[in-house]
């Protein structure tokens, strides 16, 4: 089993920047794919950002691209996601998940651990 936390949500107006962090624990972190999902009011979860074991390879939403960055440290067993130019419609619940695999993916589905969530809250 693997226990993830979310960290750094919080509210922020537009043109910001927020980092968020997940710790991963209960399984060797490096062998664990990441992702960043969100999700605002009304809609359901969507992709945000993901990265390969050794952080080689990352995926990101067509929405985030160019602001957000995700990163990785596997001696802290943490994953990051640096978010800069914020938007109100960036306003959602951040999800961390690991993937049982080194190879990351975009669908929520392919997923197999996933934290409590962070709040981000952009102001306009």
């Amino acid at each position: 089993q693997v226990h993830v936390v979310e960290s750094g949500g919080g509210l922020v107006q537009a043109g910001g920047s927020l980092r968020l962090s997940c710790a991963a624990s209960g399984r060797t972190f490096s062998n664990l794919a990441m992702g960043w999902f969100r999700q605002a009011p009304g809609k359901e979860r969507e992709f945000v950002a993901s990265i390969s074991w050794k952080g080689r390879t990352t995926y990101y939403a067509d929405s985030v691209k160019g602001r957000f960055t995700i990163s990785r440290d596997n001696t802290k067993s943490t994953v990051y996601l640096q978010m800069n130019s914020l938007k109100p419609e960036d306003t959602a619940v951040y999800y961390c998940a690991a993937r049982s695999s080194v190879v990351p993916t975009v669908v929520s589905g392919e997923y197999d651990h996933w934290g409590q969530g962070t709040r981000v809250t952009v102001s306009s």
